[in-house]
């Protein structure tokens, strides 16, 4: 698989923010069928820094319901990746947002 269609996008909040400066780690919403070393190569060849540990989740999904209870709004699950990169490594991908 290509690794720009493992990485779909990083997610940026102020939890990611704080963990990017602080504990270097990054987060990424990334393939539903990729694996952690599949993840780690990836972000590797895109953002060509060193990984030392890459932690993935899939988030469950989620119904909500709009204008009262007629319209419901269904939000399929997707998989989330937290890599750690080498120390020393930096990655520029909130920097100057």
């Amino acid at each position: 698989m290509n690794p720009y269609e493992i990485i779909i996008r990083p997610i940026d909040t102020e939890k990611v923010r704080y963990q990017s400066s602080e504990l270097g780690q990054y987060t990424f919403e990334v393939h539903l069928g990729a694996n952690k070393i599949e993840v780690k190569r990836a972000i590797e060849a895109i953002y060509d820094v060193k990984i030392a540990k890459v932690n993935t989740m899939i988030m469950p999904a989620k119904i909500s319901r709009r204008s009262g209870r007629r319209r419901v709004i269904h939000q399929s699950g997707w998989k989330k990746a937290i890599v750690t990169v080498a120390e020393g490594e930096r990655m520029s991908v909130f920097e100057g947002v």
